[in-house]
């Protein structure tokens, strides 16, 4: 990676997952880029995507109302309907871009991008690469991005404050070794992921903290619809690590069965689309179905499919199942709803601006309201594309028209600072377990409210060294305030 040589830049782009990659190659090659990321540029939990990437792709036997109609009736209707015509009118180009940049769509037998089903879809349209199609698209992206020269890429760095001074945006950073620099920038793109390590269990990755959005409150932007969290339905029951192995959808699209404890099958007593319903909806029904068994033990089953297929189609799930000491082909695979993605976050309008002139969010760290209550499977990868896009350029209008003269400020740093004391996040984690995990425990909530309010005023007052942990602490007891506000 190159080395941060320069303070000032035309654009900052925070965070290295599919939209803050695409955010980069759709900016003007004369504009000044920086890309940082927390971690090394390859973990996201773009990366983590597991299913596909959902468009109309085969426009003979789908269509953009279909898949606007689904995408309202899994997020209950309750969807920015202007921002999902653009999602899905918009997509099939972007998703012929990411084709072009060399993404590795499987194909079938007559050599055609393969298209799979998934929950809450009427039509296959989901194009996927075996089981690991974020990874495929995120490192065909950073191979594109790499090969930039107007883009600086660097790695092991956090934002930990974020201010603005007339059309100045200034970042206080840190390297791994805790060194703080400033730099400058007219614009800024969050593209900062999730809040997933807010609970005890996610799908997330290690660096899902909420950042982007807690740094975004404290300049005063609009965060809305915080509460709207998507619990995955099948998680792989491993109660030894926070971060829970996903098994795809993708999975129950190729005919899987959700059984009970008892080993049967029970969607047909919650909904008639069965084990393809929405995220939210079978979530709901397996909280449902442990209350009428008493028992939490549930499982995913594929047995009766055939096993060289799973194994060619699921690679990455049938590999890390066997670690866990579970065959897919031959074996009853447990499962237990999980925290997953957050349809909230920093509220942009149709071209990812936030409330604040030259800050823009992209991906899941943005409410585009495109996923309304509930996002739609797949259609997190796509409104990560078409939306960066849309800001890229318009910052490329834009910054024609502005001033692009940096105005100076200096970061204060604590003198005599200490390092902060353990056990917030572990507290944090709990509340939030208890009190917002599928349907919300309204009197769990209001007592974990005051708590965490109390949590993030000590964390905010005290005389703390400023490093990853602080950084990730406040952004978590921020995220869990503003969940449980709306909550209550």
């Amino acid at each position: 990676m190159q080395n941060i040589t320069e303070q000032n830049y035309d654009v900052i782009i925070v965070g290295g997952g599919v939209a803050g990659l695409y955010t980069a190659l759709n900016l003007d090659p004369s504009l000044k880029v920086l890309l940082l990321t927390k971690r090394e540029l390859t973990l996201s939990n773009s990366s983590l995507a597991q299913g596909g990437i959902a468009t109309v792709y085969d426009k003979q036997n789908d269509s953009f109302e279909e898949h606007f109609e689904d995408t309202l009736i899994a997020g209950g209707f309750q969807n920015d309907k202007e921002h999902v015509k653009i999602l899905v009118e918009e997509g099939p180009d972007d998703v012929q871009k990411l084709i072009d940049y060399g993404v590795d769509f499987d194909k079938n037998a007559e050599g055609k991008i393969h298209l799979t089903l998934e929950g809450g879809h009427s039509k296959s349209r989901i194009l996927h690469y075996k089981d690991c199609t974020g990874k495929e698209i995120v490192d065909k992206l950073i191979l594109a991005v790499t090969k930039l020269p107007n883009v600086t890429v660097q790695s092991e760095h956090v934002v930990c404050d974020l201010k603005k001074t007339n059309h100045t945006f200034h970042l206080d950073i840190i390297d791994e070794n805790n060194m703080h620099s400033t730099l400058h920038s007219n614009f800024v793109v969050l593209c900062t992921g999730g809040i997933g390590r807010v609970y005890e269990y996610t799908t997330n990755s290690a660096i899902a903290t909420g950042d982007g959005i807690a740094l975004a409150y404290r300049l005063g932007a609009t965060i809305k619809n915080l509460h709207l969290v998507q619990f995955h339905p099948t998680a792989f029951a491993n109660k030894n690590t926070r971060e829970s192995f996903l098994i795809s959808e993708s999975v129950r699209g190729e005919g899987a069965y959700l059984l009970n404890c008892n080993y049967q099958r029970f969607m047909h007593r919650y909904d008639e689309r069965l084990e393809l319903a929405p995220r939210d909806v079978v979530s709901r029904s397996i909280m449902e179905e442990a209350k009428r068994t008493g028992s939490n033990n549930f499982y995913l089953d594929i047995t009766h499919k055939n096993a060289n297929y799973l194994k060619k189609r699921f690679p990455m799930i049938y590999a890390s199942l066997l670690l866990e000491g579970y065959d897919l082909t031959k074996d009853r695979i447990p499962i237990f709803p999980c925290q997953h993605y957050l349809m909230g976050g920093i509220d942009v309008n149709e071209n990812a601006q936030s409330s604040i002139e030259g800050l823009y969010a992209c991906g899941e760290c943005s409410h585009t309201g495109v996923h309304g209550n509930n996002r739609l499977a797949s259609n997190s990868l796509l409104e990560g594309i078409v939306f960066s896009r849309r800001c890229a350029v318009e910052i490329n209008h834009l910054i024609k028209q502005k001033s692009t003269e940096i105005e100076p400020y200096t970061f204060e740093q604590n003198a005599n600072s200490e390092p902060i004391f353990h056990g917030i996040r572990t507290e944090i984690r709990s509340i939030m377990q208890q009190s917002h995990f599928v349907t919300p425990n309204l009197e769990e909530a209001k007592k974990g409210f005051q708590r965490i309010g109390e949590l993030l005023n000590q964390i905010e007052s005290g005389n703390f060294l400023v490093n990853r942990d602080f950084v990730e602490a406040r952004s978590l007891a921020t995220v869990a305030y503003l969940i449980l506000k709306e909550v209550i």
